[in-house]
């Protein structure tokens, strides 16, 4: 999906809430996040979000899907497994729909702990750190810790970061 086409499935998202006489929010995580708010990507395969009211938004969701032929978990909620208590920034704001998205540190945190080099993950990680002016290894582990206190990142990951800033 491209940016074009995520602000039309979410404006739509908008006008099925209103139809309902619902008032919503979508919280943006992962490739979504890239393509919107910071523009590094031109699409992604779908939208992980987590979202209220869930079933409403699931409902129309499907609508949308059925309208475009899209998978029915294009607005993907499973994400939610791994979302921890973060700050939230405004995106936009239609009249039935709230749409935010992490701050880069938190998006980060999440982009390290999932890492798969030689993916989308790594180029993401590699904006991210760059966006965030971090020098150094350390400076990421911090950030994760932040927010994952109790995950240890992968070896493989702690490996790919020496690397980076080396």
């Amino acid at each position: 999906m491209t940016s074009e086409e995520i602000k039309q499935y979410l404006s739509e998202l908008n006008d099925e809430l209103r139809l309902m006489d619902i008032k919503g929010e979508v919280s943006l995580f992962g490739g979504a996040v890239m393509v919107l708010a910071f523009n590094t990507r031109v699409s992604t395969k779908d939208i992980d979000a987590v979202f209220e009211p869930i079933r409403e938004i699931r409902n129309a969701a499907h609508k949308i899907a059925e309208r475009y032929d899209l998978k029915l978990d294009w607005l993907n909620y499973a994400v939610k497994m791994f979302v921890v208590k973060h700050e939230r920034e405004l995106l936009f704001e239609l009249s039935h729909l709230r749409v935010t998205v992490p701050e880069p540190d938190y998006l980060l945190a999440m982009k390290i702990m999932a890492l798969r080099p030689e993916t989308e993950d790594e180029s993401d990680a590699i904006f991210l750190i760059r966006h965030l002016e971090l020098r150094n290894k350390e400076d990421v582990l911090n950030i994760v810790s932040e927010y994952y206190p109790k995950k240890i990142v992968k070896p493989r990951t702690i490996v790919w970061l020496e690397g980076y800033f080396s």
